[in-house]
């Protein structure tokens, strides 16, 4: 799930973002009749040009109600406001990685058929829905539609990229016939065991046990095969490494570019220039991401992350969701060895 990251410029526009999330220009009674909201008469219009029945999109959009706890939760996500060691606390729990071993034990078949098509092992696909969802526990607590018509048309930086998003879960509630405002998930509209938002659920999501539905809210082995899919689509290295340990100084060094979530723009040797240097031999010419992290003792660990770290950082753009997903699937991989 991305999470958006703004930044403004000048006092008036400070003062106008803040007046934004008050909710001083909408409140819990606002609603998206589009016979009164401009914004919601006009997504109407146009999706009832790709096919959609106009009185199926009325109804649905009458339904949606403002949120300003969406609003707020955008403001206050984890990967801005925690530390390493906290935010990896969260994650690496005994009980999580134990739940995870008995996810992969359970949906044994369907991990390794995606392992085969997609190349991704399966701890990988189980740590990411298991840091998503708690491995389908926790699917999200907000309407989707509720989240999504509040952040297209009060977000006041990425409401165009939040009505393409309601403007696709409209369209995915009506192809798959099912109620859009019975369906829950993230304050960001993410969706189902892998927490897909709505565009991403139609460019990825797939129908892996062949019933003829892509079903990620309910169909475990449908969330597998999306997972696997993504992470295939953009540039999973089969057998590949996603991180290596390293060494460095005790002042993170200023000429590499740290914790980024960008494709991987340093070699291993540049890092070793600035003192960052893998605990394994590394071709000197590999591209890799350099991370540091900060522990509960304050002291720094670093990373040299390859290219499937930064694939996991498409799906979550934060170093810290990368390393966390990482030493998951370490774990969880670890315990399934452990328990044979």
């Amino acid at each position: 799930m991305n999470i958006a990251r703004t930044s403004a410029g000048g006092c008036l526009i400070t003062a106008l973002l803040a007046f934004s999330y008050s909710g001083a220009w909408a409140d819990e009674t606002a609603h998206f009749d589009p016979q009164f909201h401009e914004g919601t008469q006009k997504l109407v219009e146009e999706l009832v040009t790709k096919g959609i029945p106009e009185e199926w999109l009325t109804d649905a959009v009458n339904q949606a109600v403002f949120s300003q706890s969406v609003l707020d939760a955008m403001e206050g996500a984890a990967e801005r406001r925690l530390r390493w060691h906290e935010y990896r606390d969260i994650f690496l729990t005994q009980q999580r990685i134990e739940e995870g071993a008995e996810f992969i034990n359970t949906h044994a078949e369907a991990l390794s058929r995606a392992e085969d098509v997609y190349g991704v092992p399966p701890e990988v696909i189980t740590a990411i829905i298991g840091v998503e969802t708690y491995y389908g526990r926790h699917k999200g607590r907000h309407r989707v539609l509720d989240s999504l018509a509040t952040l297209a048309f009060y977000h006041p930086v990425r409401g165009n990229f939040f009505r393409g998003e309601l403007a696709a879960f409209l369209d995915i509630a009506y192809e798959q016939d099912v109620e859009p405002s019975e369906l829950y998930g993230s304050y960001a509209g993410a969706m189902g065991y892998p927490q897909f938002i709505p565009t991403s659920y139609q460019a990825y999501a797939v129908d892996f046990d062949g019933d003829g539905m892509r079903d990620l809210w309910e169909n475990p082995t449908d969330a597998i095969g999306s997972v696997a899919n993504y992470f295939a689509v953009h540039g999973w290295q089969r057998e590949g490494a996603i991180y290596h340990e390293a060494t460095g100084p005790e002042i993170v060094p200023e000429e590499l570019p740290f914790n980024q979530t960008g494709a991987p723009k340093v070699t291993a040797a540049d890092a070793m220039a600035a003192g960052v240097e893998a605990e394994v031999d590394l071709d000197p010419e590999l591209p890799v991401v350099p991370v540091w992290l900060e522990f509960a003792d304050d002291n720094i660990g670093y990373r040299l992350g390859e290219y499937n770290l930064y694939v996991i950082m498409r799906y979550n753009h934060s170093h810290l969701y990368a390393m966390a997903v990482a030493e998951l699937s370490e774990a969880i991989a670890q315990q399934v060895e452990d328990q044979r």
